[in-house]
């Protein structure tokens, strides 16, 4: 018996060893931890080394033997040690608020990231901050108008010699006023950004965003303020959450070039003041496809109807209600017939319609996931909701549209039957109609299109993830 527990645990030991190669490290240098999808050849592009010399300072002699986990040594790093990480910068974050945090020079910080100028910092770009054992400072404080650093010390339980060290001072008397400074201990406000005082915490999910996402932006404040705010160029609504929080959901348009835009933020206060705060964010692409040429009925693609029954859908998926009807994740539309994931297009496709018949042609992207199947299988609502819409249009075919709260709808095309009316509350996995062939389209199948904000987003996101 013992000799058959010694086999499984050197049969274990083995398995460890051999999934997770430790590669010697001949050289010397900061370590950085291999995430899943790296390559060598990308992180030595991300380090800016040469990848032979890469190679050479962990051992590798074979460039395809990686695998997460793993500690390489990242050489050419002169008077940088320990462990590299890489911190996605969030709202809030600046180039000094993250030096201070962190405790990191800011040479060193500008050599690892090579940052020319602080303006470099766009929320949702990955930069590199080294740990060697001693933790980010945590607590958030800031002077007011007419207090001294040492009565801000006092309050902390600190001294002035302290904060002037831990944030870059050179004594008492430059300290502004408003300013964001970190501190040991646990008193203050228990938040890393630079935001302004009616701010507790801020923060994007899932950054950096992408063409076609929903963007999350949840922020605690003081009591009794109230928030607003821009992204690109979208007025944010926020909705109160139950833990205190107040959230905004903003769609990106799946045709928005990929680039640096404007995320702000307004905290209006109980007296009428208002503070702002705004920093640039970094949209990425979609990498969405080219779709085949699809030939469809001309009338389809005519200005003189298309452009009306777009803007009635805009003028219905542009309210946002304050009452949030759906709860947790969105269920597939599809839910009831085999086709529930077999998706005949996805969302942000890029497409080009022809005129059957003609050289008249439109281009645009596809704004929906369709998924497989013939005409008469059930359509299921994906979330609660109320029905603000159910009709026949030219382009859409039969429609209807659901109101799920807080400026999300989700409609669906080409139907060939209705089983709700404008006002009815349906329920998640409530047949709300049948799979058609009507409007735009080359067969019959299901369009399910999902807006936030205004804006078309891919609702495959929303089958994967819970909102907000």
């Amino acid at each position: 018996m013992h000799k058959r527990i010694l086999l499984i645990a050197l049969f274990l030991l083995s398995f460890i060893v051999t999934t997770h190669p430790v590669q010697a490290q001949d050289g010397t240098g900061p370590v950085y931890i291999v995430q899943p999808g790296d390559s060598l050849s990308s992180i030595a592009e991300f380090f800016s080394v040469n990848l032979t010399e890469l190679m050479g300072a962990n051992g590798i002699t074979d460039a395809n033997q990686l695998s997460a986990g793993q500690q390489l040594v990242i050489p050419g790093l002169d008077g940088i040690t320990g462990t590299l990480n890489i911190e996605i910068i969030n709202f809030g974050d600046s180039f000094r608020s993250l030096t201070r945090r962190t405790q990191v020079s800011q040479s060193i910080f500008k050599k690892l990231n090579h940052v020319v100028s602080p303006s470099q910092f766009y929320v949702g770009v990955g930069m590199i901050v080294p740990t060697s054992g001693t933790q980010s400072l945590t607590t958030r404080v800031s002077t007011n108008a007419g207090e001294s650093l040492l009565e801000l010390a006092v309050k902390q339980n600190s001294d002035v010699w302290s904060l002037s060290h831990y944030n870059s001072l050179q004594g008492s008397w430059d300290a502004i006023p408003g300013d964001t400074l970190f501190a040991s201990g646990e008193n203050g406000e228990q938040n890393t950004s630079g935001l302004p005082s009616t701010i507790i915490s801020a923060e994007i999910r899932g950054l950096p965003l992408k063409q076609g996402g929903t963007g999350v932006i949840k922020v605690q404040t003081l009591p009794n303020v109230t928030l607003s705010g821009i992204l690109v160029d979208h007025q944010l609504r926020f909705f109160p959450m139950e833990d205190g929080t107040q959230v905004a959901l903003q769609g990106v348009h799946a045709l928005l070039p990929p680039g640096v835009y404007p995320l702000r933020v307004d905290a209006t206060l109980p007296d009428g003041s208002r503070q702002s705060y705004e920093q640039s964010i970094l949209i990425v692409s979609g990498n969405y496809p080219d779709d085949p040429i699809l030939y469809v009925d001309p009338v389809t693609i005519d200005p003189a109807e298309t452009e009306p029954e777009l803007n009635q859908l805009i003028t219905i998926t542009t309210p946002a209600n304050t009452e949030k009807f759906w709860a947790g994740d969105f269920y597939s539309p599809a839910s009831l017939y085999a086709e529930a994931t077999y998706f005949t297009s996805r969302y942000g496709n890029r497409r080009t319609y022809i005129g059957t018949g003609t050289e008249v042609s439109i281009q645009g992207f596809h704004t929906g996931l369709d998924f497989g199947g013939g005409t008469g299988l059930p359509i299921t609502a994906p979330a609660r909701g109320k029905v603000v819409f159910a009709g026949p249009w030219i382009v859409r075919g039969n429609t209807t549209i659901i109101d799920h709260g807080w400026g999300v709808y989700s409609g669906f095309w080409h139907q060939s039957k209705f089983y709700v009316q404008v006002g009815d509350i349906v329920e998640q996995g409530q047949v709300i109609g049948e799979v058609g062939g009507t409007g735009r389209v080359t067969g019959p199948h299901l369009h399910w299109e999902l807006w936030v904000n205004g804006i078309q987003v891919d609702p495959y996101d929303w089958l994967i993830q819970a909102y907000p």
